[in-house]
């Protein structure tokens, strides 16, 4: 800042910034000891602290016992979740060693070195691990640290160990507490909340590397465990993974939904290198299935451990691939008269078009670009690499020579395709579209040039992109409207993508280009690329279609977190001159409630009830009531509050053991009881009951289950419900339980339940659950609810408050969970296959809400 002396001169002075210590010296230099650093910067060790950074941790244990596996001492390993979010993996390997060692100046034993100090393990030497995918030292270490608990179990030597940290802290050092005929290592951890923002773990995500992990290492189990309850207690999920076949089955799984050209191609090789002036084998295992889609999906490994980023093994596989195809194609004459291919050869990006294979190295130490070990940089793997796959394909091509000419046939297809798409890309630059110096007329640009300042809105239509134009912060909001439902690029080429005005307008704004020869994810323009569409049928199409594209065309926008779904508001409210926006059918019940309660007067047995009392039994009863209308696609409401009567009155464990035990006499009783309740509300409506013996799907005794079978004649007419123990153990219908007895705790059948307004009496509801009708018609009273369809039907500053302004709106960042899920997701539902897709909207047809036909 700018001040006076007393001489009258101008000085400058420079004030420090709030909070920090204007003097920079010695004192300001720390040093962390021990694990401290790691929980200060956990991203550098574990990769993030977001739900991935938690599966991160679960990998790094479980890589222990894989490399249990690799040496050939493990045959079986458990991972289970807990209903306190703590995982448990447990292998039956050797065991970590038990004795002591030293450790800077002090004798500890093995296992509490190993998981309190960095860079502490057995995989440094080369002679306990031939290969192994640990190999800093640092995993389990890491893990301890970053959980606020974490118990560990070794069998070894005819005893049992144990040992307990919290926070990185032995709280219990390594004690024996029995004998033991087992051999093995349990970890059992809990995710610190203190760095963690979720300590919930995602079943499909570790489902999906249990997979993978199971075709990679043969012979090895590998069981995961879900013993978290879901809504009411549902039953335990597991899944068991063989990985039966290896790799080879693996790039069939991934292909099953593909239409598949020539067979698929298995090579296995054990490399000779010297390493470290030793003789060393590179063992490399390589599975390649060509198909008829437009992108190549290789999948990187190195000692098991993913490679995201690919790394030298896949260098070394390409230029193999390119090499080796195009040899065989120029010895056979296949490139002769075909202009598409340059200079005689074809390139790399059509050799592998449509290719779907899996690279797996088994190095005895790998070097990675990081702890995380997304890259493999080891240079002497890429020569080795290219030998072993040069020798096995030409093998494979001599053997199979129509397999290799389907495949030099997709090449020239893919090359053909690219020499249009480039021809197209000139013509489109010569006119100054793609190189950047024109944006779009239809684009209304931001002023800010910095792109992590600048934001981008694919908006539907120039109604919604005129309202956007007109409520934006011109600072730092662009508008993009698109006209009608873009080109679906499942199905296109890039030379056909590049023929549709409303995706060249896209590219043109994104600013990065598109195809190999010209996409530059550093020129991406906006940070914040966010598709705003209509509620409706035909906004979630347009929708599919954007993220459809992002993820064939530009997944790095996806992976870098820069692409977002905008959250409309569904509901407007008008309670006076009051407007409210909210987002979901969830809200707009809240909000009834909200409404109501201030004017109501609930008493039970003349007792006044609290007025937050009276808000959590309505929510009840709004959750009482979507759970039945979940279950309404199966069965009739009459009939389930019918059941769900009998099970309050009787017992749960009482209905149950009638239909476990095969009691037909109870059955019948129920069942009957059951119809008499539910008659009086079904009209012009004929339902009989009966005992019956059905099969369950998937029985492999084959025994037959008692069930009470339903016979409901309506509108002409019969159709069977059935009622068995699937349905009484359900997730909804044990919520539901839990809903009533929670409510008749509050008031039993005797119980004088009053509803007053304003001191007059409305209700006399017989039950607490009842209530949430009344309830719902005077928080109703008075409101004008719109339901919107349309962003267009919002004017500027509506769109503004509830949608665009980053204090105020929700936004849904689309994030990748499981990459080969996805791709064959988008695959079934976009791709020119009718069958998959048709066997996919029957299997989930039940599963649909908010059908918009």
């Amino acid at each position: 800042m700018d001040a006076t002396d007393k001489d009258g001169a101008s000085v400058t002075t420079h004030s420090s910034p709030a909070g920090v210590n204007p003097s920079y010296d010695e004192t300001s230099i720390a040093h962390l000891e021990g694990l401290e650093a790691v929980r200060k910067r956990p991203g550098m060790y574990i990769g993030d602290t977001d739900v991935t950074g938690l599966h991160k941790m679960v990998f790094e244990v479980l890589d222990n016992s894989i490399d249990e596996a690799l040496a050939g001492y493990c045959k079986g390993i458990q991972i289970t979740l807990h209903p306190d979010d703590s995982i448990s993996v447990e292998d039956d390997g050797r065991g970590i060693p038990t004795g002591m060692m030293e450790v800077e100046g002090k004798q500890v034993s093995a296992p509490v070195a190993i998981f309190t100090k960095l860079h502490v393990g057995g995989k440094f030497d080369n002679q306990a691990y031939k290969v192994s995918g640990g190999l800093h030292g640092v995993g389990v270490t890491v893990v301890n640290a970053l959980s606020d608990w974490l118990e560990l179990e070794i069998w070894r030597d005819g005893k049992t160990f144990t040992a307990r940290f919290e926070r990185g802290e032995v709280t219990q050092d390594l004690t024996v507490t029995g004998p033991s005929s087992k051999r093995g290592t349990k970890v059992t951890f809990h995710a610190d909340p203190l760095i963690y923002g979720t300590v919930k773990v995602d079943f499909e995500t570790l489902s999906s590397r249990f997979r993978e992990l199971s075709y990679l290492t043969e012979g090895v189990a590998i069981t995961l465990t879900d013993l978290r309850p879901m809504i009411g207690g549902a039953p335990k999920r597991e899944q068991v993974f063989t990985g039966e076949g290896g790799v080879a089955s693996f790039v069939e799984l991934l292909t099953q939904k593909r239409t598949k050209i020539g067979q698929l191609i298995e090579l296995r090789a054990d490399v000779a290198f010297e390493f470290e002036g030793h003789d060393h084998e590179l063992g490399v295992q390589v599975a390649l299935q060509w198909t008829d889609a437009y992108h190549e999906h290789i999948h990187c490994y190195t000692n098991n451990i993913a490679n995201r980023d690919g790394g030298t093994h896949l260098t070394g596989l390409r230029t193999a691939l390119t090499r080796v195809v195009n040899t065989y194609a120029t010895d056979n004459n296949l490139l002769k008269g075909h202009k598409s291919a340059v200079k005689g050869t074809l390139a790399g990006e059509d050799v592998r078009e449509g290719l779907v294979a899996i690279i797996a190295v088994k190095h005895p130490d790998p070097k990675f670009n990081s702890q995380t070990k997304e890259k493999l940089v080891s240079s002497e793997v890429s020569a080795l690499v290219q030998t072993a796959v040069t020798e096995g394909l030409n093998r494979h091509f001599e053997e199979k020579p129509k397999d290799a000419k389907l495949i030099v046939d997709k090449a020239l297809l893919a090359a053909r395709a690219r020499a249009a798409a480039r021809k197209a890309r000139e013509t489109i630059t010569r006119k100054g579209i793609l190189d950047g110096l024109s944006l779009p007329g239809k684009l209304a640009d931001c002023q800010a040039k910095n792109p992590e300042e600048a934001e981008l809105f694919i908006v539907e239509g120039d109604s919604a992109g005129g309202s956007a134009k007109q409520g934006r912060d011109r600072r730092t909001q662009a508008i993009l409207p698109l006209r009608g439902k873009i080109l679906n690029v499942e199905k296109a080429r890039i030379d056909k993508m590049l023929s549709s005005q409303e995706i060249i307008t896209l590219i043109t704004a994104l600013g990065t280009g598109i195809g190999e020869d010209n996409y530059d994810i550093d020129k991406l323009r906006y940070h914040k690329i966010i598709i705003m569409t209509d509620a409706d049928v035909d906004g979630s199409h347009i929708r599919t279609l954007l993220l459809t594209l992002f993820f064939r065309h530009f997944a790095d926008v996806i992976e870098r977190g820069y692409l977002y779904v905008a959250q409309p508001p569904l509901y407007k409210v008008k309670a006076g001159k009051r407007e409210h926006y909210l987002k979901n059918d969830a809200g707009l019940d809240d909000f009834i409630i909200d409404n109501a309660i201030e004017d109501l007067e609930l008493s039970i047995n003349g007792v006044p009830v609290a007025a937050k009392i009276l808000a959590e039994i309505a929510h009840a009863g709004v959750r009482h009531r979507n759970l039945l209308e979940a279950l309404e696609r199966e069965h009739r409401q009459p009939v389930l509050n019918a059941l769900l009567d009998l099970i309050q009155e009787r017992g749960r464990d009482v209905v149950e053991a009638a239909f476990i035990n095969a009691d037909d006499q109870a059955l019948a009783e129920i069942g009957a009881q059951v119809v008499e309740r539910a008659r009086p509300h079904l009209p012009l409506t004929k339902i009989e009951s009966h005992v019956a013996r059905v099969k369950a799907p998937g029985d492999a005794d084959e025994l037959e289950r008692a069930m009470i079978r339903l016979e409901v004649f309506a509108d002409g007419v019969t159709v069977h419900e059935d009622l068995g123990l699937a349905l009484l153990r359900c997730s909804e219908m044990r919520e539901l339980g839990r809903i009533r007895e929670e409510l008749a705790s509050r008031a039993n059948e005797q119980a004088k339940i009053q509803l007053r307004r304003k001191s007059e009496l409305i209700a006399e509801p017989q039950r607490l659950l009842d209530v949430v009708d009344s309830v719902g018609e005077v928080g109703r009273s008075g409101l004008q609810i719109q339901r919107y369809k349309g962003l267009g039907e919002m004017n500027p500053d509506q769109l503004w408050e509830t949608t665009m302004d980053p204090e105020r709106r929700a936004l849904l960042q689309i994030k990748v969970s499981d990459a080969d899920l996805a791709d064959e997701v988008f695959t079934v539902l976009m791709g020119d296959d009718v069958a998959p897709r048709r066997e996919f909207i029957t299997e989930n047809a039940l599963n649909t809400r908010n059908l918009d036909v």
